[in-house]
């Protein structure tokens, strides 16, 4: 190629590059490991700021955990700011929610774990066991 085509041929990809990106999708919110009440009030906060989005769904596979999406890079600006806020207000009550079970004795702890699921704890801890006695046993028998 000559000098003249090749800045023609990047100029032109840098042109097609700019044109993609205002048109792209933007990731707001990735739903994997997110509790349904979570997802309900970010869509909620969403919907009460005017911020139109869409949700994909989770695949089969679990590849993808699915998302909340937006395809404007205004509204994806807005929404990111009310999101942080709400995530750290939202950490702040969960927190708390945990130290209050704390002081009231309900918090899930090993030994309630243990009486009330005692076989489901027990096959846990032989599994544990069985990986570690597989992990240390090339180095338990020495040469």
């Amino acid at each position: 190629m000559t000098q003249t085509a090749i800045r023609t041929y990047r100029g032109a990809t840098r042109a097609h590059r700019a044109t993609r990106l205002r048109g792209m999708r933007h990731l707001l919110l990735n739903l994997r490991d997110v509790p349904d009440d979570e997802a309900d009030e970010v869509r909620a906060l969403l919907a009460e700021h005017a911020i139109a989005f869409y949700e994909t769904e989770p695949n089969r596979w679990g590849i993808s955990a699915g998302g909340l999406w937006t395809r404007d890079a205004d509204d994806a600006a807005r929404a990111k700011p009310l999101l942080a806020d709400y995530q750290r207000e939202r950490a702040d009550r969960m927190r708390e929610a945990h130290d209050q079970a704390r002081r009231d004795g309900t918090a899930p702890t090993f030994w309630r774990s243990l009486r009330g699921q005692p076989v489901q704890v027990a096959a846990i801890l032989f599994a544990i066991g069985c990986v570690l006695a597989l992990s240390l046993w090339p180095f338990l028998l020495g040469d």
